[in-house]
């Protein structure tokens, strides 16, 4: 049986500042100076798309080309690329407007203030027929804490640990406050509607939760399920075996819905279904891999890091079938060592600063670009990035 890979694709949210990994905003003049870089509300982040592919080869050049333009221009204002998902170092007292002329930067201001301040990646999966589309939301939306978990890399803000793993999707403004678990496309249309007249969305982007529908006419024309929950995974093999865990999960519902589509598979109603998600997501953001969850199917307790051991062993073979082995491979070492966090937190109660651990993370994520983009044939004998050949 042959199984065509879903088409992929990544919104990653970057930091940039000093290699000792103070935060300095630019994003203004970044995305005036460079293709496919875009500004959020608070300079000291930007933003850059990769167009959708199917292929996981492709996607990591895709990652990584912009992100080596961006690096060298940085470079020339003696700048580079930080890590983590929140202001580590601070200032989080302060916004600092990308656009001060920009009315609706100016609503995210007012109304979040810095809770908004963070840095992610999005991993959008492409599903065009409604009913797969929305059990994929389902399935996705019980096991997002699951995600979050693996990419866990926000445990410091404004100098000091937090207590948390990801205080990113603890701080960061969930709105509406309740979502419910869509039952159909009409459910979600319908919802959508009634939100925007109540005034509780600004729009139909306005949407942020763990996983949402997307598409270029929301909420009628919808073609990808975007996963919003994950905190920056600065390693892009980590990132594609995170993606390709996610897919092969919407793999498995598509070729069998009636045991892996919550509203069929579960004893929760949907209501018990969307409570559970948001609790399990909240745990996972205090303690990532070491969280005790609940499983949807039943609602029994299980530890996050058990939870995906046995999902991986049980997506072995599919995984192989469809080529995926060695690109899922990395999730073993995270489940091993540790996520971004948890190591963060090792080397502090070793001994290290924050400042230090940053350094070397700075350091690290540079080599091992470097190292990629050679096996990847981007980078020539000079040093000259190139971009990858366009889509057919």
């Amino acid at each position: 049986m042959s199984t065509p890979l879903l088409l992929k694709g990544f919104e990653v949210e970057l930091y940039t500042g000093r290699s000792d990994g103070t935060v300095v905003g630019c994003s203004a003049e970044a995305a005036a100076a460079l293709e496919g870089f875009v500004t959020e509300p608070d300079h000291r982040n930007l933003e850059y798309i990769t167009p959708p592919d199917a292929s996981y080869a492709r996607q990591l050049q895709l990652l990584l080309e912009p992100r080596q333009r961006l690096r060298h221009w940085l470079a020339g204002r003696q700048l580079t690329l930080l890590p983590g998902s929140t202001l580590s170092l601070g200032d989080s007292h302060r916004f600092e407007r990308s656009d001060p002329n920009n009315p609706y930067h100016g609503y995210i201001e007012t109304t979040y203030g810095t809770k908004v301040v963070t840095a992610s990646v999005h991993i959008n999966l492409g599903l065009n027929a409604m009913e797969p589309l929305f059990a994929g939301l389902r399935l996705m939306r019980c096991e997002a804490a699951l995600l979050l978990a693996l990419s866990a890399s926000s445990p410091f803000l404004d100098g000091a640990a937090t207590g948390a793993h990801s205080q990113r999707w603890l701080q960061f403004p969930l709105t509406p406050a309740d979502v419910p678990l869509f039952l159909d496309h009409q459910h979600y249309i319908r919802w959508m509607g009634q939100q925007l007249e109540l005034g509780t969305m600004q729009n139909v982007r306005h949407l942020w939760t763990s996983v949402r529908p997307n598409g270029d006419n929301r909420p009628h024309d919808l073609n990808r399920l975007e996963i919003r929950i994950c905190d920056l995974v600065t390693d892009p093999l980590v990132l594609l075996a995170i993606t390709a865990y996610a897919e092969l999960r919407l793999q498995q519902l598509l070729r069998d819905p009636k045991h892996d589509d919550p509203l069929q598979a579960s004893r929760l109603s949907p209501a018990q279904l969307a409570e559970l998600a948001d609790a399990n997501d909240r745990a996972a953001a205090r303690s990532s891999l070491d969280a005790t969850l609940h499983h949807w199917r039943d609602g029994a307790p299980v530890i996050a890091r058990h939870w995906l051991r046995e999902q991986l062993a049980e997506l072995a073979p599919l995984a192989d079938e469809l080529g995926l082995g060695a690109v899922l491979a990395p999730l073993q070492n995270v489940l091993d060592s540790g996520n971004q966090a948890m190591r963060w937190l090792a080397g502090q109660g070793a001994g290290l600063s924050i400042e230090e651990l940053l350094s070397r993370e700075i350091q690290a994520m540079a080599d091992q670009e470097t190292a990629l983009l050679e096996a990847t044939g981007l980078l020539d004998a000079t040093g000259t990035v190139g971009v990858p050949h366009p889509l057919g």
